[in-house]
Formats: C-alpha cells, sequence, structure tokens
C-alpha cells in the first residue's frame, strides 16, 4: 500500500504518538522514521527515547542510587561496605531500558495497523513523501495528510567541535566505556546539568561552562539560586559568564579555552561535552524544494493549529516553534490527528510543564516572576521550604521550596516553580489547576494526604494568603 490518509515523517514523541491517533481515529497511517537499532531493526522513539530522555534518565537513578549508598545511606544507619560500580552493566541496563520501550512502540504500531516505513522522508509536489532508505533504494508514498515530526538535533559550535571520542554530544556523553576523570561540559542548562550530575556521582570531576550570567535563567530566580547552591555543594563546578574560545584535543584529554570576566583561562579534561542546546532537523526533508516556509531560526512555520503554510502538510514538536521537550510534542501530535479527523482540539502551550531532572529536581509552569514584573502583572506569591515537611524530614530530603504566584486581584494561578525533591511529579497538580483556572485559595482548601511532600503545594497556596501553618 503507498496511499495513505496520514503520513508521518518521524517516530519520536511526536511523530509516533500521532501515527497511532491517527489510526485509533479510523485513518490509514504510515509513519516514517530513520532510526535503526545496532541489529538492523527499527529503533522507535527518536532522540528522546533512543539517546535522550529515557537513557539518561536510566542512568540518573542509577547514578542516584549509587551516589545515596555512599553518602546519604549512613544517616539512615545503612552502612553497605565497599561499594562498587559496573558501568557496562549500569550501560547495559540503560540499552536494556530502551530496547523494552523501542520494542513497545513497534507492538503498538502492529496492534493499530500502522506501516512502518523505515528511511529518511523527504518532500514531494502533491503531497508525496519518498522514503530514502540506508542502501539507496526508495519508495514513494502518497497522503492526503502529512505530519511532519523530525525532531531536533544538537546544536554544533565551531570551537569545539564533536568528534564522538574527545569531544561529544549528548549521545556520546550516554555512552562512556569509562568514567572520566576530569569532565568538563559546556552548557549549564537541561542536558549540561542532568549528564554532569550523571557522571559527576560516578566519581566525575565535573566543570560546567556556560556563557551565561544567569543560571537557569528561565527559571523563578529564588529556585534557580538554592538549585545552584545544592548543586555546587554536591561537587558540580559550574562557572557562570565563562565563554569557550576555543579546544586542542591533546594526548591527555582536551584542553579548553574560554573567557571570563576575570580574563583568558584553561581547562585541562579527559572528556568535553557539548550541550549548548538543540536546532531543528530539518536536513533531509526538501523543505525548500517542496515550498515549505521556515521562520529566521530555522523552524518549520506553523499556524496555532500546527498547519504550515502547504495545506495538509503539518508540523509538531522540535521542528516548531516552542520548548522543545517531548510531552509538548505528543500533544501536538495528538491534536494535529484529531484535527485531520475532524474533531476539535486545543492546546494551551502556557501550560507546559518544565523539568530539570537533577536532585533535587526543578519543575516549573506558568509565568516566572521575571515575566510578570517584564509584563507589568501585579501578582503576590507564597513560598513554603521542604524543611517544614514531615515526610521530607524522614526521608532526608530537605533541600527545596515551592513557589506559587498569583494575580493580585483575583487569586488565579500564574505560576508554581518546585525545586525539590519529586518535583516532576508534583509539578502535575500545578498544572492540572492551572488548566481549570484555579486560584491560589482552591489549592489552599484542598485537602492533601499527610505526610507528604505534596504538602508543600497545600502550604504555598496557603502562603500566598499569608497563612501557611509549618513555617
Amino acid at each position: 500500500m503507498s496511499n495513505y490518509d496520514v503520513v508521518v515523517i518521524g517516530a519520536g514523541p511526536g511523530g509516533y504518538v500521532a501515527a497511532i491517533r491517527a489510526a485509533q481515529l479510523g485513518l490509514t497511517t504510515a509513519c516514517v522514521d530513520r532510526w535503526a537499532a545496532a541489529t538492523g531493526h527499527p529503533s522507535l522513539g527518536g532522540t528522546c527515547l533512543n539517546v535522550g530522555c529515557i537513557p539518561s534518565k536510566a542512568l540518573l537513578d542509577t547514578s542516584h542510587h549509587y551516589h545515596a549508598i555512599q553518602h546519604a545511606f549512613p544517616a539512615h544507619g545503612i552502612t553497605a561496605g565497599d561499594v562498587q560500580l559496573d558501568l557496562a552493566k549500569a550501560m547495559a541496563r540503560k540499552n536494556k531500558v530502551v530496547a523494552n520501550l523501542t520494542r513497545g512502540i513497534r507492538g503498538l504500531f502492529r496492534k493499530n495497523k500502522i506501516d512502518l516505513k523505515t528511511g529518511t522522508g523527504a518532500l514531494l509536489p502533491d503531497k508525496q513523501v519518498e522514503v530514502r532508505a540506508a542502501d539507496g533504494t526508495t519508495q514513494t508514498l502518497t497522503a492526503s495528510n502529512i505530519i511532519i515530526a523530525t525532531g531536533s538535533a544538537p546544536i554544533t559550535i565551531a570551537v569545539a567541535p564533536v568528534d564522538g571520542v574527545n569531544i561529544v554530544d549528548n549521545e556520546g556523553a550516554l555512552a562512556f566505556d569509562e568514567i572520566p576523570s576530569r569532565l568538563g561540559i559546556i552548557g549549564a542548562g537541561v542536558i549540561g546539568l542532568e549528564l554532569g550530575s550523571v557522571w559527576s556521582r560516578f566519581g566525575s570531576q565535573v566543570v560546567i561552562l556556560e556563557a551565561l550570567d544567569d543560571f537557569l535563567a528561565a527559571a523563578d530566580r529564588q529556585i534557580s539560586q538554592q538549585a545552584l547552591k545544592a548543586l555546587k555543594k554536591q561537587g558540580l563546578d559550574i562557572r557562570l559568564g565563562c565563554r569557550v574560545t576555543g579546544t586542542q584535543v591533546t594526548d591527555g584529554g582536551v584542553r579548553v579555552a574560554y573567557n571570563s570576566g576575570e580574563g583568558e583561562h584553561t581547562l585541562e579534561v579527559d572528556k568535553l561535552i557539548v550541550a549548548v542546546g538543540r536546532c531543528p532537523a530539518t536536513d533531509g526533508l526538501d523543505a525548500d524544494a517542496a515550498g515549505l516556509a521556515l521562520d529566521p531560526q530555522g523552524r518549520i512555520a506553523v499556524d496555532r493549529q500546527c498547519r504550515t503554510n502547504i495545506e495538509g502538510i503539518y508540523a509538531v514538536g522540535d521542528v516548531v516553534a516552542g520548548p522543545m521537550l517531548a510531552h509538548k510534542a505528543s500533544e501536538e501530535g495528538i491534536a494535529v490527528a484529531e484535527l485531520i479527523a475532524g474533531q476539535k482540539p486545543e492546546i494551551d502551550h502556557a501550560l507546559v510543564p518544565w523539568v530539570v531532572y537533577t536532585h533535587p529536581e526543578i519543575a516549573w509552569v506558568g509565568a516566572s516572576p521575571q515575566q510578570l514584573d517584564e509584563q507589568g502583572i501585579e501578582y503576590k506569591s507564597g513560598t513554603f521550604p521542604y524543611m517544614g515537611l514531615g515526610r521530607a524530614q524522614g526521608a532526608g530530603q530537605t533541600d527545596g521550596l515551592v513557589k506559587i504566584l498569583a494575580a493580585a486581584h483575583s487569586d488565579r494561578i500564574l505560576g508554581v516553580h518546585i525545586f525539590g525533591a519529586n518535583a516532576s511529579e508534583l509539578i502535575g497538580e500545578a498544572v492540572t489547576a492551572m488548566a481549570f483556572h484555579a486560584s491560589a485559595e482552591d489549592l489552599a482548601r484542598i485537602i492533601h494526604a499527610h505526610p507528604t511532600l505534596s504538602e508543600a503545594v497545600h502550604e504555598a497556596a496557603l502562603a500566598v494568603d499569608g497563612r501557611a501553618i509549618h513555617i
């Protein structure tokens, strides 16, 4: 079969979910994907599942257990003796997690009767897609609708060219075969902090060079400063306002030259990770030839319903404007599939939660105080520290706080910011509350189980009105 209702290009979090939802709605669907596992079989899930979100979280979990045995367990009266890390086993476990999930997506494709086409998808006129396989063979698919979900790729910088051995991107940083004694990272964003946390817990001396003067500038400033302090205490050497000017591979590793406000410096490391962000992956689409409009940043230009300038062609996820987050891509993919099927879906991009999986975690949704100040919006805030929670005290996880921002006059919740254990889970309550236009008073009146970490959300909501109980 080569004629479909929907052809999806890309099987990452936006693409494979879009394909499944389209098939659920009775649309004949094909999905084109370029990822191939070492076995030669398709490895669905895109960057997120293969070399991003999932493998990094698997290693973060392993590294957290390893670090906790050494540093947290003694306070609980648990002595584990001589603790050793088998990096090969840790990597094998990570790979197994990825394999299980990619196999699961293939099963979902079979269940939903989605035709999987392995290769690179290129746009042709008249809503056709040419699938170019690795062996050079091609096939052409026609479709009533096309969804582009080709994701993103690591940004490269001329001063630190990735060679895959000494200087690596996020993919290479998830596949080290030994623990670097000295590890350098360019970029203190989400990827840099998470990878830095993994290898620091495993025993590397980690130095992170960040060009910006502000740490996690998109986050609430109080939250980001607490996080910076905690991460430095854990051993991460985070240097702000440091711009890398050059790198040189040496017999001993990599020599990094950088400039700070105090002059020129050099840093000697065994491995260097380049984590300066990601850019939309449009290579291979033949977008220009197809007449597909791009914005100045190289992203596919779309309207609020992910429509491109060509009728019947849509784009979702990292390849369009907005936060490069897997859950954002998935929701866009579902929405487009439903739109094609004649439904009227809606996505509120203002309510996309952000999470940094350090330990403690950092999460937020909605506006920050900086944004509200810039917009001239009057607000009030309430904070509550983890230190005041019985559950946090019992678990020995007292670093962190919850901050809630509410409109000064209506009390409607405008933003929620969390630094602390399980922030990635706690932020879900905030997203739900904001989706239903809840006020801080609404959260304050909801009964939260005791003892739980979620009580910090309850107390922060009470604090908006100056009536927190345990502080």
